[in-house]
Order: structure tokens, then C-alpha cells, then sequence
């Protein structure tokens, strides 16, 4: 499949992205029906993809510094210095 879409002169789009249901690698989604997690994300770095789901449905994040969200920071830290390979980068980026 993927050489008859390179013959058209189109690229080969991941399953992934497609079953995710987002337009491209790092961008996160909202997932409002999905049971537990709020946002869906592909994340790719170099050649790694992962399909990641993160944030608690439901809750809403603090965009501006409360307490609240200095705690979830300070608790998650170690977890956001891992990059865009963990479900706390986005859910620091997209909810926080």
C-alpha cells in the first residue's frame, strides 16, 4: 500500500494518526466520548511513535499559576523532563 501511494505522489499517512483521529505527529486532540482520558496525542520523536491518551476526563486544568497546578508540576516533574514521549509533557503542555 504504501509504494502505490508514494507511485501518486502522496506520502503514507500512519494508521495511527488515523485511528487516534488526529491531523498529524504532536498534536494532541480533545477525546470527549472516550471513558477516562480527556486528550489523545501521536507522538513521534526521531523514528519512535506512540500512541498516547492523558488527562483526567472531566477536570480542567489551572492555565493560570494556582496552587493547584504548582502542585501537579512539582509532582509530575521528573515525568514532563522526559519529553514528548510521556503522557505528563502533554497533559502539562495541553491542560496546565
Amino acid at each position: 500500500m504504501m509504494r502505490e501511494e508514494y507511485k501518486k505522489g502522496g506520502k503514507a499517512k500512519d494508521s495511527r494518526l488515523k485511528r487516534a483521529g488526529v491531523s498529524g505527529y504532536n498534536k494532541p486532540k480533545r477525546t470527549p466520548k472516550h471513558k477516562t482520558k480527556s486528550h489523545v496525542v501521536v507522538a513521534k520523536v526521531g523514528d519512535k511513535v506512540k500512541t498516547i491518551r492523558f488527562g483526567q476526563q472531566g477536570k480542567t486544568g489551572d492555565r493560570t499559576m494556582t496552587k493547584r497546578a504548582k502542585s501537579f508540576k512539582a509532582r509530575h516533574a521528573k515525568n514532563i523532563k522526559k519529553g514528548k514521549m510521556s503522557a505528563a509533557y502533554w497533559a502539562n503542555k495541553v491542560k496546565w
